[in-house]
């Protein structure tokens, strides 16, 4: 991952990937700091809407194909 203005670059974004950490899915928005945390987290919407959360990037998994 590089950072570019506090955002990292991540193959997934834009896809609808799998949050193992709580079993959600959702759509990863970007990976960037959050507040004072040390390391960047990842920021997913619900695929139907509703409210953003972030997660650790090392628990993504099973993201959806690309079309």
């Amino acid at each position: 991952m590089t950072a570019s203005a506090l955002h990292y670059e991540h193959p997934w974004i834009g896809r609808d990937v799998e949050d193992t950490a709580t079993g959600r899915r959702g759509t990863l928005r970007a990976i960037a700091p959050d507040g004072d945390r040390p390391r960047p987290v990842a920021w997913l919407l619900p695929s139907g809407g509703g409210k953003e959360w972030t997660t650790d990037p090392e628990v993504l998994a099973d993201p959806a194909p690309v079309t």
